[in-house]
């Protein structure tokens, strides 16, 4: 069972960007449901943004305008811009993926789960 496994996190300022891969890539290739995922400690694990096996793509009100899910088609390889980062978003990032071309309501419904990757952002 490979599990999808988020990197690139790290430790910015307020205003700053981070972009967030995901791999392996067969998940990708495979058109399946993929999505981020969040959780601040405390918190409950929330959407970030989804993008289905259709390409349809959805995003947290949170992060809307800020962050763009995107698939790069040659390499296979999902990614999560995220620009003008603010402190509420840091969390530990969770990259899943789900064996349906549609994507789920809510992050129960996804099978395939890896460590995160840790955003944190500093003010």
């Amino acid at each position: 069972q490979v599990q999808p496994v988020a990197s690139g996190g790290g430790a910015v300022q307020t205003g700053g960007s981070l972009r967030l891969s995901c791999g392996p890539s067969e998940y990708v290739a495979s058109r399946y449901c993929m999505g981020w995922f969040r959780q601040a400690p405390g918190k409950e694990r929330e959407k970030v943004a989804l993008i289905s096996g259709f390409e349809r793509t959805e995003y947290a009100e949170s992060v809307q305008g800020r962050f763009t899910i995107s698939k790069d088609s040659d390499k296979n390889t999902l990614y999560l811009q995220m620009n003008s980062l603010k402190p509420e978003d840091s969390a530990n990032n969770y990259c899943a993926a789900e064996p349906n071309r549609n994507c789920p309501p809510t992050h129960r419904g996804f099978d395939y789960w890896g460590r995160g990757t840790q955003v944190t952002v500093s003010s």
